[in-house]
């Protein structure tokens, strides 16, 4: 099967605060890039925060999530010079929806868009 991707292995803590910059710097807020987090893993608030000050690693705060949103299959499109809906490892997947979502908010995508309403 060979190695894993060394991205699964990063802390969930250690990408949080460059989203959140990524967001900010177009004039979004963290309380969005938070939003989008939630609508996509379940995790909320103090849920968010533990996972964050536990420096779960991205394998354990996918596989921990609360409850992940059932449109997921709604977000496509291309990040990182990779269609987001033709990554084959699920984990990879996952990583690449939330790099996504981050995306479009820092591109000043509607919140309701971002979150497919």
């Amino acid at each position: 099967m060979g190695m894993k991707p060394r991205v699964f292995a990063m802390s969930f803590a250690s990408v949080y605060p460059l989203y959140v910059q990524k967001a900010t710097k177009k004039g979004r807020t963290q309380d969005e890039v938070d939003q989008v987090i939630a609508w996509l893993t379940g995790y909320r608030g103090a849920q968010l925060q533990k996972a964050i000050d536990d420096k779960v690693d991205f394998e354990t705060f996918f596989e921990q999530a609360p409850l992940m949103n059932p449109s997921t299959s709604k977000i496509k499109g291309v990040v990182c010079s990779v269609r987001v809906e033709d990554v084959a490892d699920p984990l990879m997947r996952k990583i690449r929806y939330l790099d996504k979502l981050v995306d479009e908010l820092a591109r000043g995508e509607t919140m309701q868009s971002i979150l497919r309403q």
